[in-house]
C-alpha cells in the first residue's frame, strides 16, 4: 500500500544525502565510537542487590523494586511478567520521557500491551526523576537542578552528567542484571524510550549490542546541526533552568549558541561530534531498528533528524534494508502519535517475539 510517510522519509533522506554524508565521513570508525562512548561513561562494577515486590493477577504478574547501578545509585525499576508462561521470554525496556516515570499511565500500557504479545516489559526512573528522588520528583524539577548542580560543579575527579549520560550507563546496569533472571531470553533483548527516553535508547543501546533491536520515538536529530542552525530551543528547553545558570555564570545576557555548546561540552562532551545521534546511530546496524519521528518536532528538527536517518540508510545499505524502518508522522510536534506506540509494538514483536 502506498505510504506518504515513508515517501516523506525517503525523498527527505535524498534531499539531504550529501551533507549527511559529508558529516558521517568525519566520525570515527563505529567499533572505534562504540569503545570511546563505553569508556567515557565507565563507573567501578556494583553488586546489584535486586530487590523485588510481586503482584499477581490472572494476566501479568509485576515485579517492583531496585537494582543497584552503582554503589549508591538505586534504580527503581517496574517489570511486567506474562502470566501463567514457562521458560525464557524476550524482554524490552522502554523509557519515559524528561519529567516523566516509569509509573506514569502511558508506560505501564506500554508494559502490558507487551505482555499480551508475550514479551516482559520493564521500566525504570531516569535520574533525578520518580522514585529516584525521595517522596517522588516534582516532575523534572529536581532533574534541572541536578543538571544545573553538574554544570557548576568544580571538582573534575566527580563530575556528574545527569544529563541523559548518567541513565544510559544504568540502563547498560540494567541490561547485566535482566541477563542474569532465568526468564529471561539474553539473545532477545530490545530498548525503547519517548523524547529523552529515547535519546537514552540510541545512546545506549547503540553501544550495547546485547540488545538487539531498538526503538527510539521522537528522539532522533543532529545536535551539531540544531546548535549551528538555531534550532536548539526545544532540546535546550528541557532543562531551561540549567542554561539560563550557565548563561549567567558566563556573563550572558540570554541562552545562546556559546553558552549552549560551553554546557554540552562539559556534561555531553562530544555530542555535537563523534557522539552525536548521527554517528552513533550508525552503531545499530544490522540490528532491527525503527525511528520515530514527526513533522514539526521542536526538540528534534527534522532537517537535522534528516542526517540521521541518511547515516542510518548508509550503514545498513540494500543488504538490510529490511532491517531499518523510518516513519515521520507528518504536521505534528513533540508528540507519540497511538499509532506510533502500534508501531514500536508490532516492531519488537516481528524481531523479538517470534523466533
Amino acid at each position: 500500500m502506498f505510504n506518504k510517510n515513508h515517501l516523506l522519509c525517503a525523498v527527505s533522506a535524498l534531499l539531504v544525502c550529501l551533507s549527511a554524508l559529508a558529516q558521517t565521513e568525519s566520525y570515527p570508525p563505529p567499533a572505534q565510537v562504540a569503545a570511546d562512548f563505553r569508556k567515557i561513561l565507565e563507573r567501578p562494577h556494583a553488586d546489584p542487590k535486586p530487590s523485588f515486590q510481586v503482584t499477581k493477577t490472572d494476566s501479568v504478574i509485576i515485579e517492583h523494586g531496585y537494582i543497584y547501578s552503582e554503589a549508591d545509585e538505586k534504580v527503581p525499576m517496574l517489570i511486567y511478567k506474562p502470566a501463567n508462561t514457562k521458560g525464557k521470554l524476550p524482554a524490552v525496556i522502554f523509557l519515559h520521557g524528561t519529567g516523566g516515570k516509569k509509573d506514569e499511565a502511558r508506560i505501564k500500557s506500554i508494559l502490558y500491551r507487551l505482555t499480551r504479545r508475550g514479551m516482559i516489559g520493564v521500566a525504570i526512573d531516569a535520574r533525578f526523576h520518580g522514585e529516584r528522588i525521595v517522596g517522588g520528583a516534582h516532575g523534572s524539577k529536581e532533574y534541572v537542578e541536578a543538571v544545573t548542580r553538574a554544570w557548576e560543579n568544580t571538582d573534575k575527579a566527580h563530575q556528574t552528567h545527569p544529563f541523559l549520560w548518567d541513565t544510559s550507563y544504568d540502563l547498560w546496569q540494567v541490561t547485566d542484571y535482566l541477563c542474569t533472571r532465568p526468564d529471561v531470553d539474553t539473545s532477545r533483548l530490545g530498548m525503547g524510550g519517548i523524547s529523552m527516553g529515547g535519546i537514552e535508547t540510541w545512546m545506549a543501546a547503540s553501544a550495547d549490542p546485547r540488545i538487539k533491536v531498538a526503538v527510539p520515538d521522537i528522539a532522533v536529530q543532529s545536535f551539531k546541526w540544531s546548535l549551528e542552525h538555531d534550532r536548539w530551543q526545544g532540546r535546550v528547553g528541557t532543562v531551561k533552568g540549567a542554561h539560563e545558570q550557565a548563561a549567567k555564570d558566563l556573563g550572558d545576557t540570554a541562552i545562546n549558541q556559546h553558552n549552549i555548546k560551553a554546557v554540552w561540552d562539559k556534561l555531553l562532551p562530544g555530542i555535537t561530534g563523534e557522539f552525536d545521534c548521527p554517528s552513533m546511530i550508525r552503531l545499530f546496524a544490522p540490528r532491527p531498528l525503527l525511528i520515530l519521528s514527526t513533522e514539526n518536532d521542536g526538540n528534534n528538527p527534522l532537517p537535522g533528524a534528516q542526517i540521521a536517518f541518511a547515516s542510518a540508510q548508509a550503514a545498513y545499505g540494500t543488504a538490510n534494508a529490511d532491517k531499518l524502518k523510518i516513519d515521520v508522522a507528518p504536521k505534528l510536534g513533540h508528540t507519540t502519535p497511538e499509532y506510533h506506540v502500534q508501531m514500536a509494538l508490532d516492531w519488537f514483536e516481528r524481531w523479538l517475539a517470534k523466533k
